[in-house]
């Protein structure tokens, strides 16, 4: 995955200068000093992932901490609190407005942007449907090392054991095992590589209370997130509501980093990410050498600092995957860059069961459990208050709020709202109750939980059915059927972030399911340790696990053939546009093998950045108002010669030719085609595919966004 540098004995003499103080600044005469705040600082010459091959990486290093040292002392600016020199150049600061507006005009600056805390991209509530406990696979990712930046890790859970199908240590990885409160040096293994943590951004004074200064998950994203990603094959699922299966992550044998870099304050609006924070941590996942790095988290549809950090590792041979964010009804989605695999979030697998009324009606709804329950009696919520409760905190099954004496050995039927679903089914298996059928009141979705009792969940229009059997047959039995997992036409969720159709990149470049997916968390979060998330951070954990598959499948390997294969073998999506989907849903089997590749230099990345016309050979394209070709380059990445035969499809007010019709390309050779459009300018826009198919079925699709 491209050459990693290695430090030298000169990196004992840079990092002694690191610690050098600066210049002393001149004596203030004001008795009041101005308010600061921490700026991100970015220097106009790359960190060392982004130079040219010359200077030992040490000595390339001290130059930047003397430029970055240089430039400070010229506003007198105080010691850094951070560093950056190998993803990025430059540095973290407390600076007052007027020394941030001097560096801004400072040519040897590039930006200067305010610390800012970003949110998580998986805090959207569990939608209607559930990923199966088996949806990843038995092997793969051996060798690979996952970096996950996030709210770090519960190291103890049993997905994330040493295990024989991990093989040799990885090449290349020289992170280290940063310890801190609850997490000591054997909370690294072979499976858990290494670990760092950062919140110096952030602020340690600003942490909730039981947060934990440590690589140490106490928020329960970063362990689901690892786990999706990388968690061990045949994990047996044990949960308040039985066994659901045994669970796999997507590359179960790849090894996992973690940065902790996000945190929770004590108010959980304030919960966070950093943005020094975040540049640190893939500074520093950068320069130990993972293979590839997963960013679940939101932010602007911009290049600022943190766009510019996943550049630098990029350029160093790392597979960035970033979540495209759960906004998509107010902004577009996060991370625009080209060098970023940018995720979406689609529908996926919906877990059902059934309510059978005795020898009537068999209505269906969202079930996780496997466990049937009855022929049992059925009571309604709101005919069974416990002593000193109300029918209407009864018939909502709050806690406390149902009669033991006549819950035992019954389901009960308990309608939606006043408190969180799980919570319902935990006051029925208080009351002794075996099952619950969840109603919904109006128009909402239908959820498969965790459920501490087998739970069906019915929409409204079912939920009336129910009760008038229930009032029908007040001494009647039903059972609860679980149905298993079926699979709907794959849609693009509507809060998932979607493209800005002014940006010259399509994003996101492809979405995956991101609806109530199973995965670990820490037992302060979940007794059971499981737990459901929906979110694009679901989903790019996802992708981060596909890529890892492709990068030990083959080493060889590019940065943007690995992105070329995720993107050019995804599927459609029903309903929507390009702009929504990208290319469509992840096929981590099909990208195995793609056929082709679209190949970037990275260089071109840097170009395109600095604002020189260069033509990015992404696996999408955009065109504006005024252009009419589009033109691609495509490599054989087979062993064998092939042939290839080209089509278009989509484009419903647009004329569009595309030449080649067939090529004939043997192993790593390459040909370009040309696409040209004709008819009026896209009002508001037009969307479609170019396909290359060959003699052997590979499929290599990339979507087109005609826009004004």
């Amino acid at each position: 995955m491209g050459s990693r540098r290695r430090t030298t004995l000169l990196g004992a003499l840079a990092a002694a200068l690191l610690v050098t103080p600066l210049a002393p600044a001149e004596a203030r005469t004001a008795t009041v000093e101005p308010a600061t705040d921490l700026f991100l600082v970015t220097l106009d010459t790359p960190g060392a992932a982004g130079r040219s091959a010359g200077l030992s990486t040490a000595l390339d290093r001290f130059r930047m901490t003397v430029q970055q040292d240089a430039v400070l002392v010229s506003v007198a600016a105080p010691r850094p609190v951070y560093r950056w020199t190998t993803a990025l150049n430059g540095v973290a600061v407390e600076l007052t407005d007027d020394q941030a507006q001097d560096l801004q005009a400072d040519g040897r600056v590039v930006s200067v942007e305010r610390n800012e805390v970003r949110p998580l991209a998986g805090t959207v509530a569990p939608a209607s449907s559930a990923a199966p406990v088996g949806a990843g696979r038995a092997r793969g990712g051996a060798g690979v090392v996952i970096g996950v930046v996030d709210t770090g890790l519960d190291a103890d859970h049993p997905l994330f054991a040493s295990t024989p199908g991990l093989a040799d240590d990885p090449e290349g990885f020289t992170g280290p095992c940063q310890t801190g409160e609850g997490w000591s040096a054997s909370s690294c293994t072979a499976k858990v590589m290494g670990a760092r943590w950062f919140v110096d951004g952030f602020g340690a004074d600003r942490t909730r209370s039981s947060e934990q200064l440590s690589a140490r998950d106490d928020d329960g994203h970063g362990t689901l997130v690892a786990s999706i990603a990388a968690g061990d094959a045949g994990v047996r699922v044990r949960t308040d509501a039985g066994t659901l299966g045994r669970y796999s992550g997507e590359a179960p044998d790849a090894r996992l980093a973690v940065y902790k870099a996000c945190w929770t304050a004590p108010e959980p609006r304030d919960d966070g990410c950093a943005t020094a924070d975040l540049v640190t941590a893939i500074d520093r996942a950068t320069a130990d050498g993972v293979d590839v790095l997963n960013l679940s988290v939101g932010g602007p549809a911009q290049v600022d600092t943190v766009e510019r950090a996943l550049l630098g590792a990029t350029e160093s041979g790392v597979v960035v995957v970033a979540a495209a964010g759960n906004q998509g009804g107010s902004r577009y989605a996060a991370h625009p860059s080209p060098w970023v695999t940018t995720v979406g979030g689609s529908t996926g697998v919906e877990r059902t069961g059934r309510v059978v009324l005795g020898d009537g009606p068999r209505l269906r709804g969202a079930m996780l459990s496997a466990r049937s329950v009855g022929p049992a009696r059925l009571v309604v919520g709101a005919d069974v208050p416990a002593a000193g409760s109300t029918r209407a905190a009864a018939r909502a099954c709050e806690p406390g709020s149902l009669d033991a004496g006549r819950v035992a050995g019954r389901v009960v039927l308990c309608e939606r709202g006043r408190v969180g679903r799980v919570d319902k089914s935990a006051a029925v298996r208080r009351a002794d109750g075996v099952g619950m059928v969840l109603v919904n009141t109006g128009p909402a979705s239908r959820n498969a939980d965790l459920h501490s009792v087998p739970t069906v969940h019915l929409d409204a229009r079912a939920g009336r059915v129910v009760r008038r059997w229930a009032a029908r047959h007040p001494a009647g039995e039903l059972s609860l059927r679980p149905l298993g997992p079926s699979r709907a036409a794959s849609r693009v969720l509507d809060w998932s972030g979607s493209g800005d159709p002014t940006a010259t990149v399509l994003k996101p470049d492809l979405v995956a399911p991101a609806t109530g997916r199973l995965g670990a968390v820490p037992a302060r979060v979940r007794s059971s340790r499981w737990d459901l998330a929906s979110g694009t951070s679901v989903a790019s954990a996802q992708v981060a696990g596909a890529a890892a598959l492709l990068v030990a499948r083959h080493p060889d390997w590019s940065v943007s053939a690995v992105r070329s294969a995720l993107v050019t073998t995804a599927s459609t999506t029903a309903g929507g546009s390009v702009l929504d989907s990208g290319a469509g849903r992840l096929r981590a089997d099909a990208a195995l093998r793609p056929g082709l590749a679209y190949e970037i230099d990275p260089a071109d990345y840097r170009r395109w950045l600095d604002g020189r016309r260069v033509r990015l050979n992404t696996p999408s394209a955009v065109l504006h108002a005024g252009q009419d070709v589009v033109r691609r380059t495509i490599t054989n990445q087979g062993r064998r010669t092939r042939y290839f035969s080209s089509s278009t499809s989509g484009f419903r007010r647009h004329g569009v030719t595309l030449t080649p019709a067939a090529v004939r390309l043997k192993p790593g050779e390459s040909a370009t085609w040309t696409l040209r459009v004709t008819g009026p300018d896209p009002r508001p826009f037009d969307d479609g595919y170019v396909t290359w198919t060959s003699g052997d079925g590979t499929v290599t699709r990339i979507p087109v966004l005609l826009t004004r």
